[in-house]
């Protein structure tokens, strides 16, 4: 959420971010805190009139972690009569002592368009909104309660994320440029929350012809260490 003249954006339009991270053990996505209010909301953002909507989300994304390029889907529109909730962006605006009357534009109903980012956990800074006081990484499975209907928003990401987990090579950006068979079968489990057999996804990711084998990676005795793997 961000503040700023009415004047400057197209009305009553806005998108909310779910950007998934990956720690090498579990998915998390970030979720920015107002710390005066106790209220937790996904990275979101209102479009300038002379921008495209894809424009104000990769420059969204690129403010919220300092990444640029970043995988990025649009997986839908919210739109419900009673999404917005007036009351909650008015506590957040006078916890940081914005002029009500200014911004009072903020307060009204808004439709949002829904991104998910996929981006690597270890490459990101996160730098919250000049409204909100942190931005944080919070486990998929420990997500608080969110403001407005953000909460819907993650689980509708999560639910597109795994329906295309294969097509649309989700580890390419959760994972770094090489990495070992057990890393990528562990973002798969991580993100459809179940445990795969070892040898089935490994015959599976090979049959597709989408990785590269490069090196081994040697950490300990010769014979076990695993090859190095990136995507085609």
């Amino acid at each position: 959420m961000k503040g700023a003249n009415n004047k400057k954006f197209i009305p009553n339009l806005s998108y909310d971010c779910v950007i998934f991270g990956f720690n090498g053990e579990k998915l998390k996505i970030l979720i920015l805190e107002y710390h005066n209010t106790g209220l937790f909301a996904l990275p979101g953002g209102y479009i300038k009139k002379e921008e495209s909507l894809q424009e104000a989300v990769n420059k969204g994304v690129e403010e919220r972690t300092g990444l640029i390029d970043v995988f990025l889907d649009q997986f839908q529109t919210f739109g419900k009569l009673n999404r917005t909730d007036p009351d909650a962006t008015r506590s957040i605006l006078q916890a940081k002592n914005k002029d009500l009357n200014e911004k009072q534009w903020m307060m009204e109903r808004f439709i949002t368009v829904g991104h998910y980012a996929l981006i690597n956990y270890e490459n990101v800074n996160p730098k919250p909104d000049n409204l909100s006081d942190s931005i944080a990484w919070y486990d998929i499975k420990n997500v608080p309660q969110l403001m407005m209907d953000h909460n819907e928003i993650v689980d509708k990401a999560l639910e597109v994320l795994r329906n295309n987990i294969s097509e649309k090579l989700i580890g390419m950006n959760l994972l770094p440029a090489k990495f070992t068979m057990k890393q990528l079968q562990q973002v798969f489990e991580a993100i459809l929350d179940e445990t795969v057999r070892r040898t089935s996804f490994q015959r599976k990711m090979l049959s597709m012809d989408i990785l590269e084998r490069h090196e081994k990676l040697f950490e300990g005795k010769a014979h076990k260490a695993p090859y190095l793997y990136s995507f085609k």
